[in-house]
Parts: structure tokens; C-alpha cells; sequence
């Protein structure tokens, strides 16, 4: 592997702001992160990254997905190509 040519990877914690959750992780993202920082169950102190959506705070994860039928598409294509059965 050649030296000098991959971004750092480290530890960072993301934080899902939706869901008031934090999770520790390593990410190329740590030299990025910016000024910000947070002090971690272990009492180090971290890079933080705020991410506004996680497998926490997602409709498919959390299973309060939702079909929503926007202007009767459905029945608009049944009334067009009709039901088969």
C-alpha cells in the first residue's frame, strides 16, 4: 500500500440529532469534523459529526414507514388499465 496517499482514519462519534442517540465509530471523517467535539462514556474526548437521520431515527428501521397514495395514483392506474383478475 502506498504511503502518503490515504486520508486519516480515526475515531468520531455520530450523533443523530432526531433521535438524541451517539454511536463510536472510526471514520475517514475525524480529521474533518471540525472544532466540534464530545466527551465519550470512556472519558475521552472525540470528534463529533451531527447527522440529522440514523437506522435510530429512520421510518424503515423504526417500521413507522408509511405508503402514501398522493392523489389516487392507484386507483387512477386501475381506472386506466383495469383490474385483472
Amino acid at each position: 500500500m502506498r504511503q502518503g496517499i490515504h486520508p486519516e482514519y480515526g475515531p468520531v462519534v455520530f450523533r443523530d440529532r432526531a433521535a438524541n442517540y451517539a454511536f463510536l465509530t472510526r471514520s475517514t471523517l475525524s480529521a474533518t469534523a471540525g472544532e466540534k467535539t464530545v466527551e465519550w462514556e470512556d472519558g475521552n474526548t472525540y470528534p463529533v459529526v451531527d447527522v440529522e437521520i440514523s437506522d435510530v431515527s429512520h421510518p424503515f428501521y423504526t417500521g413507522t414507514a408509511r405508503v402514501l397514495d398522493t392523489a389516487g395514483r392507484v386507483e387512477r392506474f386501475e381506472r386506466r388499465y383495469g383490474k385483472k383478475g
